[in-house]
């Protein structure tokens, strides 16, 4: 992939900030000298200086805006309209400007920034740690196609990426931003249940996570409907069928589409109190 020689910089390194220096890092996207970062406090900022080798500041938030082509606001929602606010000043209509706060919608992002500008909000999940994120991303009228390829490689060195119009965020946040936390609570039951029935924690464990690990690769491989491959696991009158009969029983489904549904509710009400 061809270095895209842009000057990006990460204000708030946390998690996903952190593992969105490493993937740019690791996919060549840029040099270390055209990456800065900043941080709330100096002792964070020499480790995150430390671990990629780059220019990481405590503070310094509108120096770093004004040396860069893309900004990344990595820190929390509650301090985005204040962040946007510092380094106001030094926004540039041939910037690119991406938020990763959840339930902040567009139009509320680019009044706190003032002027025209691309400007993209995106949703990442906590698998972008180990390189195997999920992203949601919709951007506004000004962003352009090469805008839109920029941040598709950005996001794409820690997982895959979709594009949706803005309304449909809130379903990203619920389905794949929260979606983690479901998966976490069946590989926890699958657990339970091993042990329940004799094995030790950890060969449960280790089972129960590759198994949802080889599960997902095989979704992703084959494209395969999950039915389809479900069927391929289920023999007549045989083990896995009496157990598919008892989630069913107890609306394993159901409760994971209401999940997504009552998240999604969730997400569209906040952001909807945000922008009011």
């Amino acid at each position: 992939m061809a270095e895209l020689k842009k000057r990006i910089a990460v204000l708030g390194t946390g998690n996903m900030g952190a593992s969105l220096i490493g993937g740019i890092l690791k996919a060549g996207l840029t040099t270390r000298e055209a990456l800065r970062a900043t941080t709330k406090s100096a002792v964070h900022a020499e480790q995150v200086a430390q671990r990629f080798l780059i220019n990481a500041t405590a503070g310094g938030n509108r120096a770093a805006v004004e040396e860069s082509d893309v900004i990344i606001v990595a820190v929390k929602p509650t301090a985005v309209a204040a962040l946007l606010e510092e380094v106001r000043p030094a926004l540039r209509q041939d910037q690119i400007l991406i938020s990763l706060a959840a339930s902040l919608p567009l139009p509320l992002i680019e009044k706190n920034v003032g002027s025209p500008m691309a400007v993209f909000r995106a949703m990442p999940n906590i698998p972008v740690v180990v390189e195997e994120g999920a992203t949601g991303i919709a951007y506004n009228a000004v962003a352009t196609a090469a805008d839109k390829d920029l941040v598709e490689q950005i996001f794409c060195s820690v997982g895959i990426v979709c594009f949706v119009d803005e309304d449909l965020m809130d379903a990203v946040t619920a389905l794949s931003g929260s979606g983690p936390a479901y998966v976490y609570m069946v590989i926890e039951a699958l657990i339970a249940g091993g042990v329940k029935m004799g094995l030790s924690h950890e060969v449960s464990t280790k089972l129960a996570e590759q198994t949802v690990l080889g599960a997902a690769k095989l979704v992703r491989e084959t494209g395969l409907h999950p039915a389809v491959l479900r069927d391929q696991v289920v023999t007549p009158g045989g083990v896995t069928i009496s157990a598919i009969h008892e989630l069913e029983r107890h609306g394993l489904r159901a409760m994971l589409i209401s999940a997504v549904e009552t998240a999604t509710l969730h997400s569209r009400k906040k952001s909807g109190m945000l922008m009011s």
